[in-house]
């Protein structure tokens, strides 16, 4: 019964999308029909809220008579993978979608009351409409509460590496950001349709893209750390095409974030933003599309027929077509804004977004290549090669003028002199990179370069908040007040900024000094791995909740002296027949020794050993640290006064 309760939510609020849509619209000219059209919008929300709701209670149940417990469940799984399971297949997943849609939905309607009632209204129509076309999509292509004609004993469980805590709030975070986007594309198509894009519209937008984007960025770093420790290939980032589709609409998103700045505070590059704004959701419903469609082979897509990925992949070319033509439409008519110099901020931004855009394009080729020359009958591959010498460059050249911008006045501005107030930052970070060059071994100077951008960001962001408190230029007592003083979105902008710093700094010491090493190990016997050495103690075997494994002892030793003791396993999953590897990792400051445990073979004399390979990752933790410091700041930002209000100043 209560699946049949979840499913007739789901169809009521397909059915109040629609009269958002409508009333939306119609609430442009007829402000009393505007309030319905909230309504709706709230009510929606609570009707797919609902239906989730009982998804999440048909697993935690184990009711199999559902189509997609059966497929993804089973009794013996942990209570937090059995409620994960209701996101983690296609039909669970585009539910959670289209309630996070709703949701913001919703949000605009509760929260965006200062808002000029002609655009709130337009804003609402169009997110309705995208409601309708994935609620849709999920009634009629995806039920995940459709029943099974025949209830089996015992489902077929979750892909045990999808069973894990990382990825298990890696998709609501993922989603959050995904989805967000949403309110943009609809506050891009409103004003469009208005045809009014000025520095209010940018102003009302930015909190919104904010947020999208911090929730985007804990998503992919959760998805990377998962990557690391789950899969057992001793790696954080593999250009996979799934990882892809998620860091296309992120580096669209901060993109977008850095020109909406130059509309709200110069008026210039509004159909820019439009642009931004627009493309940052389409690469979202991209990445929806090539995850489910079928067309992508990897550990975390979603395997479904091809009839529904044309399916998805219509619902993209119909609303991104039809915002793309509007723009077309309109844009001509936009104001071209501000003036500004070469030598500006609005220029440095300029210089930002290009790059970004480029670097977008370099993925976008790469991902989408393989599938093109496929369609003409050729398998080609595409991996990290081409992604370190397309993007990469790209990206340092972005990186290497961003702490230049905030240190440039607006309209007309002195760089020299910016570049002059970094003269410290800059000697640090030379500095660093030529400590690293002449102290670790072996030395590399690409990955030294490397090292001296990453200090070059984050000495760069301190630099800005000395430059705006007056330090060492003004008595202590005024540099205090300015520093108290600050408003949390300068602060934000300056931890966003020193994360990106960090996560370089972790991700070219990682990858250049990484230590791999190999053996099947006897019971007793060790491997070397750089200045450690790994001893395999013993091999047991455990009954664990879901799953066998044989678990080993493995001791870490530095210079004859014990570091770690580690427990690396080997499962078996007899639901699904599947095994897989369970990394043990040993942190060591910034730096971590990982181990895993590989099949049984025979040892030299016929004994049994195991394949043990070890990796020592130094600075990795940095890795995910900068991101998550990067999220920070723009949550910090997000709960800048001045900024949350923005969303409802009518100016």
């Amino acid at each position: 019964m209560t699946a049949e309760l979840g499913a007739f939510a789901l169809v009521l609020a397909l059915a109040l999308s629609l009269a958002q849509a409508v009333l939306g619209f119609a609430g442009v000219r007829r402000p009393a029909l505007a309030g319905a059209g909230e309504g709706a919008a709230a009510a929606a929300f609570i009707g797919v809220a609902g239906a989730f709701a009982a998804v999440v209670t048909a697993f935690v149940t184990s009711d199999f008579s559902l189509a997609n417990v059966a497929a993804h469940s089973h009794t013996a799984k942990p209570l937090l993978y059995k409620v994960s399971a209701a996101w983690g297949s296609h039909e669970g997943s585009m539910l959670f979608w289209c309630m996070i849609l709703t949701g913001y939905g919703a949000a605009v309607a509760v929260f965006g009351r200062g808002l000029p009632a002609r655009l709130k209204s337009r804003v609402l129509g169009v997110q309705g409409l995208l409601g309708v076309l994935f609620l849709a999509y999920t009634v009629f292509a995806s039920n995940p509460l459709a029943r099974l004609a025949e209830v089996p004993v015992e489902g077929r469980s979750l892909n045990p590496l999808l069973q894990d805590p990382a990825l298990a709030f890696h998709p609501p975070m993922l989603y959050l950001g995904y989805v967000g986007f949403s309110v943009v594309f609809s506050f891009a198509v409103a004003a469009l349709i208005e045809g009014r894009v000025d520095a209010a519209w940018a102003r009302w937008v930015r909190p919104w893209t904010l947020a999208a984007w911090s929730m985007l960025t804990l998503g992919i770093t959760l998805g990377a750390f998962w990557a690391y420790y789950e899969l057992g290939w001793g790696g954080w980032w593999g250009w996979d095409p799934v990882e892809n589709a998620s860091f296309m609409p992120w580096l669209v998103g901060t993109a977008l974030l850095h020109s909406a700045i130059v509309t709200e505070k110069r008026g210039a590059l509004s159909g820019w933003t439009v642009f931004l704004a627009l493309a940052a959701f389409t690469f979202s419903m991209l990445g929806a599309f090539l995850v489910r469609s079928g067309v992508l082979t990897s550990v975390h897509a979603f395997a479904v027929d091809p009839s529904r990925g044309v399916l998805l992949l219509s619902i993209l070319g119909l609303s991104s077509g039809a915002a793309f033509s509007l723009f077309a439409w309109r844009a001509p008519a936009l104001s071209p804004g501000g003036v500004f110099a070469p030598a500006s901020r609005e220029s440095l931004i300029v210089i930002n977004n290009i790059l970004l855009t480029a670097a977008t394009a370099t993925v976008l080729l790469g991902t989408l290549y393989p599938l093109i020359t496929e369609a003409f009958g050729t398998t080609t591959s595409v991996g990290a090669p081409y992604f370190n010498l397309t993007f990469v460059p790209l990206l340092c050249l972005a990186l290497l003028v961003l702490p230049l911008g905030p240190l440039t006045a607006w309209k007309r501005g002195d760089i020299a002199g910016a570049a002059d107030r970094l003269k410290i930052a800059a000697g640090l970070a030379v500095l660093g990179g030529v400590a690293a060059f002449g102290i670790v071994s072996p030395r590399k100077a690409l990955a030294s370069a490397g090292l001296a951008l990453g200090f070059w960001l984050i000495a760069g962001s301190l630099a800005e908040v000395v430059e705006r408190v007056r330090a060492f230029r003004a008595p202590w007592p005024e540099v205090r007040r300015r520093l108290t003083g600050l408003p949390r979105g300068a602060w934000g902008m300056t931890l966003a900024h020193a994360g990106m710093g960090v996560m370089v700094l972790g991700a070219c010491f990682e990858t250049s000094w990484k230590v791999e090493a190999a053996e099947a190990l006897p019971v007793g016997g060790q491997l070397r791995l750089g200045a450690y050495e790994l001893t395999l103690k013993d091999v047991g075997t455990i009954d664990g909740t879901n799953y066998l494994a044989e678990r080993g002892q493995v001791t870490v030793t530095r210079g004859g002296r014990t570091v770690c003791a580690m427990t690396p396993e080997r499962r078996f999953y007899p639901a699904g027949r599947q095994n897989t590897s369970e990394v043990a990792l040993c942190n060591r400051g910034l730096d971590q020794v990982y181990v895993v445990l590989g099949e049984r073979r025979a040892g030299p004399a016929g004994e049994p050993a195991w394949l043990v390979r070890g990796y020592f990752n130094p600075w990795v933790q940095l890795i995910f640290l900068g991101p998550v410091l990067m999220a920070l700041g723009g949550l910090l930002s997000l709960s800048d006064r001045r900024l949350r209000f923005a969303v409802g100043k009518t100016a």
